[in-house]
C-alpha cells in the first residue's frame, strides 16, 4: 500500500521539494554501479556511526541524505517526497521548508547513531528526512485526503483514506519491525526518530497558524480548494 497523490496540491511551485528530488536522482544515477557511476564517491558520503563517534567524516551526516540503495529504494523516497513535500512547503516557504527537510534528516541518524553507535554499516538514503516531512504532514494536515494503491498479489485497488490514517499506520509499521529487528538493513529507529522531529519541529509553524483553530478553518487540509482529478483507469474500491 503506498499514496500516489493527495487531493490538496499545493498552489505555488514547489521549488525546493522538485529541487530535492532532482538532487537524489542525479547522485543515484552518478553513484549506480550499473550506470558505470562512483561507487567509490557513494562509499565516501554515507554516513557511517562509529566514524561521527570519533569525530570523522562528518559530513554524512547531511551527504547520505542524497544517497540511495537501489532503484525502489529512491522510488518510494521520492515518491512519499512529491506526495506530502509540496504543502509543507507552502506553509513553510522555501527557504523554511530546506531547513526543516534537513534538520528532520539530521534528527534522524542521530536517532539511528543512538541506538548502535559503533556500527560500520554505511547508513543512506532521504528516509529519515522525508519521515520528517510525513510528520509534519500529520499534524498540519491530518484530514487531507491521499489516493493510496494497494497491491494484493495481482489485484490492483485505489481507495481514498484520511492521511492521519495513511501516516500512522506507517508509523506504526516503523515501531513494531524496530521492535521485532526486522530486516537489518532498514533503519527504523531513524524513520521514527525523523518522524518525530517533523512533527516537534512543525509544532511552532501549527501555534502561529492558530493551533485548533487553524484545523477549524481549513477542517484538517490544506488551506485552499481540492483538485478535481479526472477519472482513473485504476478501479476504485466501493464502500
Amino acid at each position: 500500500m503506498f499514496p500516489i497523490r493527495d487531493h490538496n496540491p499545493s498552489e505555488r511551485t514547489p521549488y525546493v521539494t522538485y529541487a530535492l528530488i532532482i538532487l537524489n536522482i542525479a547522485m543515484f544515477l552518478i553513484t549506480a554501479p550499473w550506470a558505470g557511476g562512483a561507487t567509490g564517491l557513494w562509499d565516501r558520503l554515507a554516513l557511517y556511526p562509529v566514524a561521527i563517534m570519533h569525530g570523522e567524516w562528518l559530513w554524512g551526516l547531511v551527504t547520505h541524505m542524497f544517497l540511495h540503495a537501489g532503484i525502489m529504494h529512491i522510488a518510494g523516497n521520492m515518491l512519499f517526497l512529491w506526495v506530502f513535500g509540496d504543502n509543507l512547503e507552502d506553509q513553510m516557504g522555501h527557504l523554511g521548508f530546506l531547513v526543516f527537510y534537513l534538520a528532520c534528516g539530521l534528527a534522524a541518524a542521530a536517532g539511528q547513531i543512538a541506538i548502535d553507535p559503533m556500527s560500520t554499516i554505511p547508513m543512506v538514503g532521504a528516509s529519515g528526512a522525508i519521515a520528517g516531512v510525513m510528520g509534519g504532514y500529520l499534524l498540519l494536515f491530518p484530514r487531507a485526503r491521499v489516493d493510496v494503491i494497494a497491491i494484493i498479489i495481482i489485484i490492483i485497488k485505489r481507495f481514498t483514506i484520511p492521511a492521519w490514517v495513511l501516516l500512522a499506520v506507517w508509523f506504526g509499521i516503523q515501531i513494531v519491525s524496530s521492535a521485532a529487528g526486522a530486516d537489518q538493513g532498514v533503519a527504523y529507529m531513524a524513520h521514527i526518530a525523523g518522524f518525530i522531529a517533523g512533527i516537534v519541529l512543525a509544532v511552532p509553524l501549527f501555534l502561529r497558524r492558530g493551533g485548533t483553530a487553524f484545523w477549524n478553518r481549513t477542517q484538517g487540509r490544506p488551506p485552499h480548494p481540492p483538485i478535481q482529478y479526472t477519472r482513473s483507469r485504476i478501479p476504485l474500491v466501493r464502500r
